[in-house]
């Protein structure tokens, strides 16, 4: 009957006697071993262990152990098998038995083994993600749709690799900083100092020793090793004078010597210095006419201007503000562990605002906002004066109706129009239809049926 038993079981079970021989065995249990079903009775653990068919024989470890074990086996075949032995004593505590117990474990390990390459091959991915993302940052600044700024990047990607003069003309906010240091990262000076400095934030009296350094002694309230100056900080690097256009007269003399010999002084030195560096500047002032007006020498403005770029203010290049919203929102949310959203109104004000302060104002106050607002969506009421002012701007829908227009619309028609413009922005700025309803105001249930009643018209993929 107990042969019946383990014959019959679905367990791959076997059982020897103290010497090792194989007194019961389930008959598939030896196919995993490549032996055919009556070749095992009778047969010795030992001989199949040194046959190389058990490797190692699970029943010999536990008659040398005397207690329970546990290995996983590799079969002639291929196969790994998980065997799990359990010693049985007499009453007079001597082993008389051994159970084994065996599992196929092929298929698992080889699940297990391709799973952990798939895990390698994800971390060598997410590595190369991160330094595609990097590089991407690296070349790419500033986020751009318009043509204007298309051809601007073209141009300073040209003259990137040069030591060609550059000067940056343009409003204060619309990144002339980080384009500095995008063409000095793209340099052969890359790997050199990049030296920023803001000409309108050092006083006048303290100008020459910042810029030049100072020897020990030169002055009272001197270091007593004297200093380096910002000029020779940026040896072999990228110069970057913000706001020349406030360079005092003295300086620009003193720097304009420094261009054209290559050669330097600090204050109260008397040996010269060589320094070996690219000039980028940038200005919001009219160069031009300050040096007309005698308060910029036409020398250094000649020198600087080798290659002007002028970088347009926000409101010449409305093209750039959607995508800008979009990236400076999702980069200060991810700052503070947020996620704020834009209602459709305030999406549509800050899109027809025309920012003064350029790109450093939209990322200001969208950190601002982001901040201070409590509730997850930031509606029109959120927003500073000067831009609810903005609203009639950008929703101008007729006041009366005008028999005599080209185009006659319906009171329909036309809520249909604004339908589909607010549902598009919402569909652009958000992940999924729960957050679209938010920022519209409506239900979840809403948002889907009107994507799909305007499908053809939005070009949404809503499947």
């Amino acid at each position: 009957m107990l042969a019946k038993i383990i014959e019959t079981s679905n367990n791959n079970i076997t059982i020897t006697d103290e010497h090792g021989t194989i007194v019961y065995s389930n008959p598939t249990h030896w196919t995993m071993y490549g032996l055919e079903a009556d070749a095992y009775i009778g047969k010795s653990v030992y001989e199949l262990e040194e046959s190389g068919v058990l490797s190692p024989s699970i029943n010999a470890l536990v008659l040398k152990e005397k207690k329970e074990v546990q290995i996983l086996q590799h079969t002639t075949s291929g196969k790994v098998v998980m065997s799990t032995g359990f010693p049985i004593f007499n009453k007079e505590g001597r082993l008389v038995r051994v159970v084994s117990y065996s599992q196929d474990q092929t298929e698992i390990v080889k699940l297990q083994k391709q799973y952990q390459q798939l895990q390698s091959k994800m971390a060598g991915y997410q590595t190369e993600v991160e330094e595609l993302r990097e590089k991407e940052a690296s070349h790419h600044p500033i986020l751009f749709r318009s043509s204007t700024m298309q051809h601007i990047f073209t141009t300073i990607q040209r003259v990137a690799k040069t030591d060609a003069s550059i000067l940056f003309l343009g409003e204060s906010g619309v990144g002339k900083s980080t384009l500095a240091r995008y063409i000095h990262d793209q340099s052969e000076r890359h790997k050199e100092p990049f030296i920023e400095v803001n000409c309108s934030t050092i006083p006048e009296t303290l100008f020459e020793s910042e810029m030049f350094g100072y020897e020990p002694g030169s002055f009272t309230g001197a270091h007593k090793s004297g200093k380096q100056g910002l000029i020779e900080q940026a040896d072999q690097g990228t110069l970057f004078l913000d706001e020349i256009g406030e360079l005092p007269l003295s300086i620009q003399v003193k720097l304009l010597k420094v261009l054209q010999e290559k050669k330097m002084m600090r204050v109260g030195g008397k040996e010269e210095r060589h320094v070996n560096f690219r000039l980028i500047t940038a200005t919001n002032q009219p160069l031009k006419k300050m040096v007309d007006a005698g308060t910029f020498r036409f020398d250094l403005y000649y020198r600087l201007n080798v290659i002007p770029i002028r970088i347009p203010p926000l409101v010449e290049r409305p093209d750039d503000i959607p995508i800008l919203l979009q990236h400076y929102l999702q980069l200060i949310n991810d700052k503070y562990n947020v996620e704020k959203k834009l209602h459709a109104t305030t999406y549509d004000l800050l899109v027809h605002y025309e920012w003064p302060g350029n790109v450093r104002e939209m990322e200001n106050l969208l950190e601002r906002l982001i901040l201070t607002i409590e509730d997850p969506v930031i509606r029109p009421e959120h927003l500073p004066i000067e831009l609810q002012k903005t609203r009639k701007e950008a929703v101008e829908y007729p006041t009366s109706f005008d028999a005599n227009r080209e185009e006659k619309k319906t009171l329909k028609e036309t809520v249909e129009e604004v339908e589909i413009e607010m549902i598009a922005r919402a569909y652009q700025q958000c992940k999924t239809t729960y957050e679209m309803a938010e920022v519209l105001g409506v239900s979840q249930p809403s948002v889907m049926y009107k994507m799909k009643k305007y499908k053809d018209r939005l070009r949404l993929n809503t499947t």
